[in-house]
Order: structure tokens, then C-alpha cells, then sequence
């Protein structure tokens, strides 16, 4: 028998425009939504390297570059893709609910 998911609401889709990224702090979780044409997808928005905010760094793709230190990182698995960021970024299971917001699932 699996266990009921925790969620968290974050965003309606259209606060996040295509090609794009938003901040949202709940609780102790400050966290980047990306709009990757279409499909929503989540990180920690702090960057492993810096002080850098993910969800104000440039998107090319499925990457994102840091605005601190250039550092980036693929959105969709977190790995580090250009140093000097050596730790991944931690991604979440993200859905749209029933009430139309993007959600993650953990």
C-alpha cells in the first residue's frame, strides 16, 4: 500500500511565463518554478555554489546559469553542467493539482 504524497501549492501556471522563472518561499522552502514550454518543473532556488538566486539566472534550454557566479545547472535533474558549482540542485516532483496549481509531491 503506498503512503498519501505530501503537497505543497506554489503557483497557478500562468504567474510563470514560458522560457521563465519564479521565486516562492512556503514555509522554510525557497524554491524556483521554471516554465519550460509548458511543463513546470522545481528546484531550490539558492544556488550550491553562492548566494545566487536560480529563479533570477539565465535560461537556456533545460539549463540554468546562475547570476552570482555563472555556475549552471540542468532544471530538469540538477546536475551541474559549468563549475564552478560542484554540488547538484535539489529538484522536487512536481504536478498540476485538481484546484489547477503547480504543486510539488514529496
Amino acid at each position: 500500500m503506498t503512503e498519501p504524497c505530501s503537497r505543497i501549492a506554489l503557483c497557478k501556471p500562468e504567474e510563470v511565463a514560458p522560457g521563465c522563472a519564479i521565486r516562492v518561499e512556503r514555509g522554510e522552502l525557497t524554491l524556483a518554478v521554471f516554465n519550460l514550454e509548458g511543463e513546470f518543473l522545481v528546484t531550490d532556488d539558492a544556488c550550491t555554489h553562492g548566494p545566487g538566486s536560480l529563479s533570477e539566472g539565465c535560461i537556456t534550454g533545460e539549463v540554468v546559469e546562475c547570476d552570482f557566479h555563472n555556475g549552471a545547472f540542468n532544471i530538469r535533474t540538477g546536475a551541474v553542467v559549468e563549475p564552478p558549482c560542484m554540488i547538484p540542485l535539489k529538484t522536487y516532483r512536481t504536478v498540476i493539482d485538481a484546484d489547477g496549481f503547480v504543486s510539488i509531491e514529496f
